[in-house]
């Protein structure tokens, strides 16, 4: 099975989606070998360096009261936590630009090494709360699952995978993908947003059973 795991680094619905696929695949390993590819979106291509107060953010972009904010982390720390995840967003988290991280993303898909960086960068923002945009962080994260540091920070020092990127974001974009996560099976099937893991089950055996 062919899945294109459409996501960014700042979203926390995404990390919520890929646990609740995971733990979905694990349960129907007996029917489903996996293939999956982290595919880039950027929630926010115009943030800049220093990123922005995640209540701040909330609050521009969709109009929340402070009180909605809070009450949105709280959920979305829960539903984390359900699914094994260590969710640490408060008041004082900030938003950053992806962009430097999903070229290192692009980068680990040729060494084979992708969704071991991604689930890596995912803990260094939502876990730890560093800033997925600062290239040390980033070079110490590749490191981490065993990426060369030394070709990471060459890439991070160019302009190296930015059209691929881009590429990449400007095609899932024309296929109508807005929002993330957006999982896409078999170039034909769309499952959107961070489901509970029986959603996922429940969609994978019927995707399996019209097979």
């Amino acid at each position: 099975m062919k899945i294109d795991f459409v996501s960014d680094i700042s979203c926390p619905w995404c990390i919520i989606g890929l646990r609740g696929l995971e733990e979905a695949l694990a349960r129907t390993g007996d029917l489903i070998n996996a293939d999956i590819t982290f595919q880039p979106f950027e929630l926010n291509p115009q943030m800049g360096e220093d990123g922005q107060n995640v209540g701040e953010h909330v609050a521009e972009k969709y109009g929340s009261t402070p009180e909605q904010s809070a009450a949105s982390r709280t959920m979305i720390r829960e539903r984390a936590a359900d699914l094994g995840f260590a969710m640490k967003m408060s008041e004082t988290s900030r938003i950053y630009n992806t962009f430097d991280a999903h070229r290192l993303l692009h980068w680990a898909h040729l060494e084979g090494k992708q969704a071991a960086l991604k689930r890596a960068m995912f803990v260094a923002y939502f876990t730890d709360q560093q800033n997925p945009s600062d290239h040390a962080v980033l070079i110490a994260v590749a490191a981490k699952v065993g990426l060369d540091p030394m070709r990471a920070a060459a890439i991070l020092a160019s302009d190296e995978f930015a059209d691929d990127v881009r590429t990449a974001e400007r095609l899932w974009q024309s296929r109508g993908i807005s929002a993330v996560p957006a999982i896409v099976i078999n170039d034909r099937y769309l499952i959107s947003g961070g489901q509970p893991v029986e959603a996922f089950e429940r969609a994978l055996r019927e995707i399996v059973a019209e097979a």
